[in-house]
């Protein structure tokens, strides 16, 4: 897949098909009219913002009463798709929802007492999906709750007097009233951007400034923020949105409004999936992490994805901050150094912060919803820290990654696209996020293709007759594009409007998806001339998790807002 690519075809909930076309990757947006943001129409009238429809709740934060308007469940789109009021998952093998017009296209909006006459405050935009799931509905402010912000990102961005939203988006898994599976990709990233869309719609009629929206998520979250933040404007996603309608697509298909953003916060996000398991098997093989830890059940099957790693860092064409290449030769001691800054700017942060000595033990507490919190020892056998200078003598990286995988067992070969492949007929990776609406499934990565052998579910060269090369040639498939458009390494660097500000952690302990990735994706944007504000950092001794930064992140926030100034000089900026 090359980056910036053109679109040859898009396929949205098996309705919308386009002839081959080239278009260009950023659109060139109207100039706004006085008082609306851009130029009006019928579709964009239904969604006027409703300022007086809102509840007040009391909540507590840092042991203060704060009163929070609720405007509750705000369609942000003209046509959702409706779902059927019983969705997979959860208890019982399913989860009834009281919101099938629109319970996956909506959002909560939270205005705390100091914004509700700020029109300058900035907008803290939380998608709160995992493993690209889709996201029903939710509400985090919710009456009589007490937040601490020094833990909370919900109590730090009210105390700050941001205006938070939650977004609710369409993704993999979501069953459609119709039976079909309308979150097939790109839909969450389509639905993201119809919301930034409907908040710069309303921007003058609504507290809080449409260009100043910060965007958060983690995991799959924090890849749905990552390619929101890196696609802005491109006109590649305009179909999408016209067949949603989002707001800002006049009668003619053209955009008239912007999706680009301010800032993006990302936690260890799944992102770049076309090549994820790529990424993935070089880094548990290539010193052996596999076999060291017992989780390699397909050795032959690992050691031809990994292969291909190599080809495919070459191809990103990214490089080091000396300026050297960055490549699969390079790539294990480029992630040494990043863990190496890690430990020691953890240990310069605070004085009473250590790393245990070679031979001492690394205490974990872990522990999920509805379960005690268990601790557990591990012998610190990789990490050398000179206690007098707080710095790091050595890392030995063999037994760093036996380290990170020993936490949680390692993911199956292929991680990411293992539908289909060996027999497994179940949903337990992200490949059912591709196809069309009415098949359940489709491989997107061309080993996956390559070695489907389960017959009847229209994937693989078993059941189409061709390779994933001649496949995804044909001007009539989508699969490729699919892939594409929820990718952020495709539109860095491009045309497309790149958020300017980035906060982006991966955990040092996060075994879900290769430090490669997040590596990739911050030399990506240091390169990337719209980026003014980068701040990439693996976070010490982090599982796969979010917001456990909160000071430093909101911090960061804070500072960023300050340095852009005034943001009612540039809401009329085409």
């Amino acid at each position: 897949m090359t980056r910036g690519r053109l679109l040859r075809g898009v396929a949205l909930a098996g309705s919308l098909v386009l002839a081959a076309a080239a278009v260009p990757t950023s659109v060139a947006v109207a100039a706004p009219s006085a008082g609306r943001g851009h130029t009006a129409d019928l579709q964009d009238a239904a969604l006027d913002f409703g300022s007086a429809a809102y509840t007040t709740i009391t909540v507590t934060v840092d042991g203060r009463p704060m009163n929070v308007r609720w405007y509750k469940e705000i369609c942000y789109v003209a046509d959702p798709v409706a779902a059927a009021a019983r969705q997979p998952g959860g208890p019982g093998g399913g989860t009834t929802i009281p919101n099938t017009a629109c319970g996956y296209q909506s959002m909560n909006v939270f205005v705390p007492e100091s914004a509700f006459g700020d029109q300058r405050t900035p907008i803290y935009f939380a998608v709160n999906n995992s493993g690209w799931k889709a996201s029903y509905i939710r509400a985090s402010v919710t009456a009589g709750t007490s937040y601490d912000s020094a833990k909370s990102n919900v109590g730090a961005a009210l105390k700050a007097g941001y205006v938070f939203v939650d977004v609710a988006n369409r993704s993999r898994g979501l069953l459609g009233a119709d039976g079909t599976y309308p979150g097939k990709a790109p839909a969450a990233v389509v639905d993201a951007k119809a919301a930034v869309r409907y908040l710069r719609l309303n921007d003058a009629a609504m507290p809080g400034s449409a260009e100043r929206i910060v965007i958060n998520g983690t995991s799959g979250g924090g890849a749905l923020v990552s390619i929101l933040g890196a696609s802005g404007n491109s006109a590649e996603y305009t179909p999408y949105l016209a067949a949603i309608g989002a707001a800002g697509v006049d009668a003619k298909g053209r955009s008239t409004l912007r999706d680009d953003v301010f800032a993006v916060n990302a936690y260890c996000p799944i992102t770049d999936l076309g090549n994820a398991d790529v990424a993935y098997e070089w880094l548990y093989n290539v010193l052996g992490t596999r076999d060291t830890t017992g989780s390699d059940p397909s050795p032959e099957a690992a050691a031809e994805i990994a292969a291909r790693f190599g080809a495919y860092e070459k191809s990103l064409g990214l490089r080091s901050p000396d300026g050297s290449r960055l490549t699969a030769a390079t790539m294990l001691d480029t992630i040494e150094q990043e863990v190496v800054r890690s430990a020691e700017t953890y240990l310069k942060a605070d004085p009473a912060h250590t790393v245990p000595p070679l031979g001492g033990t690394f205490e974990i507490t872990s522990g999920g919803p509805g379960g005690p919190p268990t601790t557990k020892s591990y012998v610190n056998d990789w990490i050398d820290v000179d206690t007098a200078t707080r710095t790091v003598r050595s890392v030995d990286m063999a037994k760093y990654l036996a380290f990170v995988a020993t936490q949680a067992t390692l993911k199956t070969t292929p991680a990411f696209d293992a539908v289909g492949v060996d027999g497994n007929t179940t949903s337990g990776t992200e490949t059912d996020l591709f196809g069309p609406s009415a098949q359940r499934y489709l491989n997107y990565t061309e080993y996956s293709w390559n070695h489907n052998d389960v017959a009847g579910d229209g994937s693989g060269l078993d059941d189409t007759g061709l390779t994933w090369k001649q496949y995804t040639t044909k001007k009539s498939t989508t699969v490729d594009d699919q892939v594409h458009l929820i990718n952020p390494m495709d539109f860095v660097g491009t045309s497309a409007d790149t958020a300017p500000n980035w906060y982006v952690r991966h955990g040092t302990r996060d075994r879900d998806t290769a430090f490669t990735v997040s590596v990739n994706l911050d030399r990506a944007l240091a390169a990337d001339r719209q980026v003014k504000n980068l701040d990439y950092r693996l976070a010490w001794n982090q599982p796969h998790a979010g917001n456990y930064d909160v000071p430093e992140a909101m911090a960061w926030i804070a500072d960023a807002v300050r340095k852009a100034g005034d943001p009612l000089a540039s809401r009329h900026k085409g």
